[in-house]
């Protein structure tokens, strides 16, 4: 515990510099996530709203609940930065690439696509409401047990929070879905290209960052690589077996699951790293530890259940083979 304790006197090379750029490069690629969003995704689910419900209870309700109770199984063994670090990743909508993973899955990409826009909206008010509510809960469990305590109460600044995400999120995707609604032959030849020039600068953007604090990866991988390892293996099968009880097509089944298991974890370090929202004396390395690494490990994780799900199954009938032989 004393070495997990001594990441929250970590201070990240990270500039001020480098958090406007990430903002922008954040907002960019939901501007082009957005691009490919229709309204007819969206008259379609009113149509057949039960997978996509299904999806955002997952996404804001499920996962950051089994996040809690998580932080809360494991209180002897984390502390309490690291255990918000983890709530508030819950917290975030799902993350930018779940599409693509989605459709190397064999999901059901129209629905990703949709649970995109829903979730990115709802996060506006959802993400702000659910690290608010989990995060206090959990310090005050901390107040009532033996647990070693926060230096100071959390305090979240809500309105400047929902200011945040507004800006990174909510706008780019309103002005996406707007332009590819009112000039749709022009929206198909610029998304490409947008998609991947705003991935490769968010992408260059977090390598660079990693590649500052490389030397303080090298020290904090060994103790973070598991807790991350679980919370994401704990948001890949929340949204599974959530879409199971509620008797789901596979194939909807796949898409609710990946939707949950990749978090905007971008999203969360921009709110970290916002000072008016936590104070630069807060000493909160845990947190940005945890969503940083969980920046690099969801994308791992979803990459190898797509080829898991991707891998051709070899089934035969008993009976036809016999006759054959």
């Amino acid at each position: 515990m004393n070495t997990l304790e001594a990441f929250d006197h970590i201070r990240l090379n990270f500039s001020s510099g480098g958090l406007q750029a990430l903002n922008v490069a954040l907002a960019f690629v939901m501007f082009g996530v957005a691009l490919e969003i229709k309204l007819e995704h969206f008259k379609k689910l009113l149509l057949n709203p039960v997978s996509a419900i299904v999806g955002v209870l997952s996404q804001f309700f499920v996962l950051p609940f089994m996040t809690f109770v998580l932080t809360v199984l494991l209180k002897d063994f984390i502390t309490p930065t690291i255990a918000l670090g983890m709530i508030l990743v819950a917290a975030c909508p799902g993350g930018n690439i779940s599409n693509f993973i989605s459709s190397l899955a064999k999901a059901n990409v129209a629905l990703s696509v949709s649970l995109t826009a829903i979730a990115t909206l709802a996060a506006v008010f959802m993400t702000p409401l659910n690290f608010a509510l989990w995060g206090n809960l959990y310090t005050r469990f901390l107040a009532h047990s033996n647990a070693v305590q926060l230096v100071r109460p959390l305090h979240i600044d809500m309105l400047q929070m929902f200011q945040t995400v507004f800006l990174i999120l909510g706008i780019p995707l309103v002005t996406g879905i707007f332009v590819n609604t009112k000039w749709p032959d022009f929206t198909k030849k610029i998304t490409k290209p947008i998609k991947r020039f705003s991935i490769l600068l968010f992408v260059a953007i977090v390598v660079i960052a990693f590649w500052k604090n490389f030397s303080f990866f090298l020290i904090v991988i060994k103790y973070i690589f598991l807790i991350v390892l679980v919370q994401n293996a704990l948001a890949f099968m929340s949204g599974y077996y959530m879409a199971r009880v509620f008797k789901r097509p596979a194939i909807d089944r796949r898409t609710i699951s990946i939707e949950t298991g990749i978090q905007n974890s971008g999203l969360a370090l921009v709110l970290i790293f916002n000072p008016k929202i936590f104070p630069p004396d807060m000493e909160l390395g845990g947190m940005a530890i945890i969503a940083a690494w969980w920046g690099i490990w969801h994308i791992v994780a979803g990459l190898t259940l797509a080829g898991i799900w991707n891998k051709p199954k070899i089934s035969f009938n008993l009976k036809s083979l016999l006759k054959n032989q």
